[in-house]
């Protein structure tokens, strides 16, 4: 997989929320784990809203998978590694780079 075709992550959060700020290592964790697999941006709703009306962000931390352009899984509030990672699944190629070293 090219890395330009790989998924992305989008994190929408902001300094204001406490939840958001807790999910940053969580997300940080993910990055590494999948940076093979996967890319992940930060968005802070604050600085780029028109960002967050664009992807329809409603409450923060939210989470949007794009693959292709197009949004095809989020998820709104903050969640478990597990519930990112069965998020992520049917969109993920190959072995993560800690399986494949």
């Amino acid at each position: 997989m090219a890395l330009d075709d790989r998924p992305l992550l989008v994190f929408f959060t902001s300094r204001r929320s406490g939840p958001a700020r807790r999910m940053e290592s969580l997300l940080a964790h993910i990055a590494r784990k999948e940076r093979s697999r996967l890319r992940v941006s930060k968005v802070d709703v604050d600085e780029r809203p028109e960002l967050a009306t664009r992807f329809r962000v409603e409450q923060v931390p939210s989470l949007a998978l794009v693959v292709g352009k197009r949004v095809v899984s989020r998820v709104d509030g903050r969640v478990t590694a597990p519930r990112i990672e069965s998020m992520l699944a049917p969109y993920l190629e190959g072995e993560p780079a800690s399986a494949a070293a």
